[in-house]
């Protein structure tokens, strides 16, 4: 039975990696980026994905997965699997930050350039939380603040990112 829902749970997250592929969403199975991209998935070299191909991502997956091609999964290659996907996502978070927040262009980032523009919001932050209004916040403002955060989250669509 174990082994029954491993081998369920492995074919949906292969299945999630064909959707995937580059600019069809950014997370495959077990709500992790996937490392496939539309080169892996094009078996024709046309540079576009048929439906066909599409279909056929969780085999490529599975395929490129089992390294020692015995048709089956093991804890090894799983695990191998998972990391690759975590270090792709890696990769891909520490190149987006630099686009998004590298404002002179040279390819690193400093303490100023990641502080951004938090600063302004830490002190709007403090603004609202202080609702005393005398330059520190007490125990009792910092519990009214969780308290609203738990309310806010309790409704209905709250906490969702769009």
């Amino acid at each position: 039975m174990k082994k029954e829902i491993l081998i369920v749970a492995v074919l949906a997250g292969l299945a999630g990696t064909a959707v995937s592929a580059q600019g069809m969403g950014d997370r495959g199975g077990m709500g992790m980026q996937s490392p496939m991209n539309i080169e892996q998935l094009d078996t024709d070299g046309d540079g576009a994905l048929s439906l066909a191909e599409i279909q056929a991502g969780p085999a490529v997956a599975f395929a490129a997965a089992d390294t020692d091609g015995n048709g089956t999964l093991s804890a090894e290659e799983i695990e191998a699997m998972i990391a690759a996907r975590a270090e792709a996502r890696a990769e891909d978070n520490a190149t987006r930050m630099l686009e998004r927040l590298d404002e002179n262009e040279d390819g690193v980032l400093s303490a100023e350039e990641m502080q951004g523009k938090r600063g302004d919001n830490a002190e709007k932050m403090f603004e609202r939380l202080d609702t005393n209004e005398d330059g520190v916040l007490s125990a009792e403002e910092l519990e009214a603040a969780r308290d609203r955060m738990g309310d806010r989250e309790q409704r209905p669509g709250a906490g969702k990112r769009h």
